[in-house]
Protein backbone atom coordinates (compact mmCIF):
# COMPACT_ATOMS: atom_id res chain seq x y z
CA UNK A 1 0.00 0.00 0.00
CA UNK A 2 1.35 3.38 -1.04
CA UNK A 3 -1.46 5.71 -2.10
CA UNK A 4 -3.51 4.70 0.93
CA UNK A 5 -0.72 5.74 3.29
CA UNK A 6 -0.45 9.12 1.56
CA UNK A 7 -4.22 9.57 1.82
CA UNK A 8 -4.19 8.71 5.52
CA UNK A 9 -1.35 11.17 6.12
CA UNK A 10 -3.21 13.96 4.33
CA UNK A 11 -6.40 13.25 6.25
CA UNK A 12 -4.50 13.52 9.55
CA UNK A 13 -2.75 16.69 8.33
CA UNK A 14 -6.12 18.43 8.60
CA UNK A 15 -5.98 17.99 12.39
CA UNK A 16 -3.38 20.78 12.70
CA UNK A 17 -3.05 22.81 9.52
CA UNK A 18 -0.31 25.05 10.89
CA UNK A 19 2.03 22.08 10.53
CA UNK A 20 3.27 21.30 7.03
CA UNK A 21 1.29 18.46 5.44
CA UNK A 22 4.56 16.87 4.37
CA UNK A 23 5.28 16.05 8.01
CA UNK A 24 2.12 13.96 8.25
CA UNK A 25 2.66 12.25 4.90
CA UNK A 26 6.23 11.46 5.93
CA UNK A 27 4.91 10.09 9.22
CA UNK A 28 2.39 7.90 7.39
CA UNK A 29 5.21 6.54 5.22
CA UNK A 30 7.73 6.27 8.07
CA UNK A 31 7.65 2.50 8.50
CA UNK A 32 8.56 2.06 4.83
CA UNK A 33 11.15 4.84 5.07
CA UNK A 34 12.74 2.69 7.80
CA UNK A 35 12.17 -0.62 6.00
CA UNK A 36 14.10 0.00 2.80
CA UNK A 37 17.40 1.12 4.36
CA UNK A 38 17.19 -1.91 6.65
CA UNK A 39 16.75 -4.11 3.58
CA UNK A 40 19.82 -2.49 1.99
CA UNK A 41 21.75 -3.17 5.20
CA UNK A 42 20.56 -6.78 5.29
CA UNK A 43 18.77 -6.38 8.64
CA UNK A 44 15.37 -7.01 7.08
CA UNK A 45 14.57 -8.92 3.90
CA UNK A 46 12.23 -8.88 0.94
CA UNK A 47 11.92 -11.73 -1.55
CA UNK A 48 9.87 -12.53 -4.65
CA UNK A 49 7.66 -15.62 -4.14
CA UNK A 50 6.90 -18.05 -6.93
CA UNK A 51 3.31 -16.82 -7.24
CA UNK A 52 4.32 -13.18 -7.79
CA UNK A 53 3.00 -13.06 -11.37
CA UNK A 54 -0.46 -13.94 -10.09
CA UNK A 55 -0.46 -12.21 -6.70
CA UNK A 56 1.99 -9.29 -7.07
CA UNK A 57 2.78 -9.78 -3.40
CA UNK A 58 6.30 -9.78 -2.03
CA UNK A 59 7.41 -11.68 1.04
CA UNK A 60 8.87 -9.61 3.88
CA UNK A 61 10.73 -10.32 7.07
CA UNK A 62 10.56 -6.91 8.75
CA UNK A 63 10.24 -7.04 12.55
CA UNK A 64 12.17 -3.81 13.15
CA UNK A 65 10.08 -1.63 10.85
CA UNK A 66 6.70 -3.37 10.70
CA UNK A 67 6.36 -5.36 13.90
CA UNK A 68 3.51 -4.20 16.13
CA UNK A 69 5.80 -3.27 19.02
CA UNK A 70 8.20 -1.62 16.59
CA UNK A 71 5.37 0.40 15.01
CA UNK A 72 4.27 1.59 18.45
CA UNK A 73 7.84 2.59 19.25
CA UNK A 74 8.25 4.48 15.95
CA UNK A 75 4.91 6.20 16.60
CA UNK A 76 6.03 7.32 20.06
CA UNK A 77 9.38 8.53 18.73
CA UNK A 78 7.72 10.51 15.95
CA UNK A 79 5.30 12.08 18.44
CA UNK A 80 8.16 13.09 20.71
CA UNK A 81 10.08 14.66 17.83
CA UNK A 82 6.98 16.53 16.71
CA UNK A 83 6.43 17.83 20.24
CA UNK A 84 10.02 19.02 20.48
CA UNK A 85 10.03 20.57 17.02
CA UNK A 86 6.78 22.52 17.28
CA UNK A 87 7.59 24.96 20.08
CA UNK A 88 6.05 27.79 18.07
CA UNK A 89 2.59 26.30 18.71
CA UNK A 90 0.60 26.50 21.91
CA UNK A 91 0.79 23.54 24.27
CA UNK A 92 -2.63 22.30 23.18
CA UNK A 93 -1.76 22.59 19.49
CA UNK A 94 1.59 20.86 20.04
CA UNK A 95 -0.13 17.98 21.79
CA UNK A 96 -2.75 17.73 19.06
CA UNK A 97 -0.12 17.74 16.32
CA UNK A 98 2.09 15.21 18.12
CA UNK A 99 -0.85 12.83 18.59
CA UNK A 100 -1.81 13.23 14.92
CA UNK A 101 1.75 12.44 13.86
CA UNK A 102 1.74 9.33 16.05
CA UNK A 103 -1.61 8.31 14.55
CA UNK A 104 -0.20 8.80 11.05
CA UNK A 105 2.74 6.53 11.81
CA UNK A 106 0.56 3.83 13.34
CA UNK A 107 -1.99 4.08 10.54
CA UNK A 108 0.70 2.56 8.33
CA UNK A 109 0.76 -0.61 10.43
CA UNK A 110 -3.03 -0.83 10.53
CA UNK A 111 -3.39 -0.47 6.76
CA UNK A 112 -0.60 -2.96 6.10
CA UNK A 113 -2.21 -5.42 8.50
CA UNK A 114 -5.36 -5.11 6.41
CA UNK A 115 -3.77 -6.00 3.07
CA UNK A 116 -0.72 -8.18 3.81
CA UNK A 117 -0.88 -11.89 4.34
CA UNK A 118 0.14 -12.84 7.92
CA UNK A 119 3.63 -11.34 7.82
CA UNK A 120 3.52 -8.51 10.38
CA UNK A 121 5.03 -9.85 13.62
CA UNK A 122 3.62 -8.79 16.94
CA UNK A 123 7.11 -8.48 18.41
CA UNK A 124 10.44 -9.71 17.04
CA UNK A 125 11.23 -12.22 14.33
CA UNK A 126 9.62 -15.56 15.09
CA UNK A 127 6.75 -14.07 17.08
CA UNK A 128 3.15 -14.60 15.94
CA UNK A 129 2.37 -12.62 12.79
CA UNK A 130 -0.84 -11.01 11.62
CA UNK A 131 -2.32 -9.90 8.32
CA UNK A 132 -5.83 -10.13 6.90
CA UNK A 133 -4.58 -10.79 3.36
CA UNK A 134 -6.92 -8.45 1.52
CA UNK A 135 -4.44 -8.40 -1.37
CA UNK A 136 -5.64 -11.93 -2.13
CA UNK A 137 -8.74 -10.09 -3.38
CA UNK A 138 -6.75 -7.49 -5.27
CA UNK A 139 -9.59 -5.69 -7.01
CA UNK A 140 -11.40 -5.08 -3.72
CA UNK A 141 -8.15 -4.07 -2.03
CA UNK A 142 -7.38 -1.50 -4.71
CA UNK A 143 -10.89 -0.03 -4.54
CA UNK A 144 -10.52 0.37 -0.77
CA UNK A 145 -7.08 1.91 -1.16
CA UNK A 146 -8.37 4.31 -3.82
CA UNK A 147 -11.18 5.35 -1.48
CA UNK A 148 -8.69 6.07 1.32
CA UNK A 149 -6.33 7.92 -1.00
CA UNK A 150 -8.97 10.04 -2.73
CA UNK A 151 -10.93 10.60 0.46
CA UNK A 152 -7.89 11.79 2.41
CA UNK A 153 -6.73 13.97 -0.45
CA UNK A 154 -10.16 15.51 -0.93
CA UNK A 155 -10.64 16.08 2.80
CA UNK A 156 -7.33 17.88 3.09
CA UNK A 157 -7.65 20.02 -0.03
CA UNK A 158 -11.23 21.05 0.77
CA UNK A 159 -10.14 22.80 3.97
CA UNK A 160 -6.62 23.81 3.04
CA UNK A 161 -7.24 27.30 1.74
CA UNK A 162 -4.38 26.76 -0.71
CA UNK A 163 -4.10 28.69 -3.95
CA UNK A 164 -5.78 26.84 -6.81
CA UNK A 165 -2.58 25.91 -8.62
CA UNK A 166 -1.04 24.46 -5.46
CA UNK A 167 -4.16 22.45 -4.70
CA UNK A 168 -4.25 21.18 -8.29
CA UNK A 169 -0.59 20.20 -8.05
CA UNK A 170 -1.26 18.21 -4.86
CA UNK A 171 -4.27 16.50 -6.41
CA UNK A 172 -2.19 15.62 -9.48
CA UNK A 173 0.53 14.17 -7.26
CA UNK A 174 -2.01 12.15 -5.27
CA UNK A 175 -3.60 10.72 -8.41
CA UNK A 176 -0.16 9.92 -9.82
CA UNK A 177 0.72 8.02 -6.65
CA UNK A 178 -2.57 6.15 -6.91
CA UNK A 179 -1.91 5.23 -10.55
CA UNK A 180 1.61 4.12 -9.61
CA UNK A 181 0.14 1.93 -6.87
CA UNK A 182 -2.43 0.29 -9.14
CA UNK A 183 0.15 -0.45 -11.84
CA UNK A 184 2.59 -1.79 -9.26
CA UNK A 185 0.01 -4.18 -7.84
CA UNK A 186 -1.35 -5.41 -11.17
CA UNK A 187 1.03 -5.04 -14.13
CA UNK A 188 4.55 -4.51 -12.82
CA UNK A 189 7.10 -7.27 -13.52
CA UNK A 190 9.11 -8.82 -10.69
CA UNK A 191 11.84 -6.50 -9.39
CA UNK A 192 15.33 -7.29 -10.68
CA UNK A 193 16.73 -7.56 -7.16
CA UNK A 194 15.89 -6.76 -3.56
CA UNK A 195 18.53 -4.03 -3.55
CA UNK A 196 17.14 -2.36 -6.68
CA UNK A 197 13.62 -2.53 -5.26
CA UNK A 198 14.75 -1.12 -1.92
CA UNK A 199 16.65 1.79 -3.44
CA UNK A 200 13.97 2.77 -5.95
CA UNK A 201 11.19 2.46 -3.38
CA UNK A 202 13.09 4.48 -0.79
CA UNK A 203 13.84 7.27 -3.26
CA UNK A 204 10.21 7.33 -4.39
CA UNK A 205 8.99 7.75 -0.82
CA UNK A 206 11.47 10.55 -0.20
CA UNK A 207 10.51 12.38 -3.40
CA UNK A 208 6.77 12.15 -2.70
CA UNK A 209 7.22 13.37 0.88
CA UNK A 210 9.46 16.22 -0.31
CA UNK A 211 6.93 17.28 -2.96
CA UNK A 212 4.10 17.41 -0.44
CA UNK A 213 6.36 19.39 1.91
CA UNK A 214 7.20 21.83 -0.88
CA UNK A 215 3.53 22.24 -1.79
CA UNK A 216 2.75 22.90 1.87
CA UNK A 217 5.35 25.63 2.14
CA UNK A 218 4.40 27.19 -1.17
CA UNK A 219 0.73 27.05 -0.27
CA UNK A 220 1.06 29.21 2.82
Amino acid sequence: MFAGHVGAGLALASVERRVNAGAFVGAALLLDLVLWPLVLLGWETVSVPQDFAASHQLHFVFPYSHGLFAALAWSALAAALAWLGLRRLTSAARSRAALAVAAAVFSHWLLDALVHRPQLPLAGAGSPAVGLGLWDRMELALWIEAAIAVGGLGWFVAGSGWARRRAVALVALGLLVLAFTVVGMTLAPPPPSAQALALSSWLTLIVVTALVWWAGRAGR
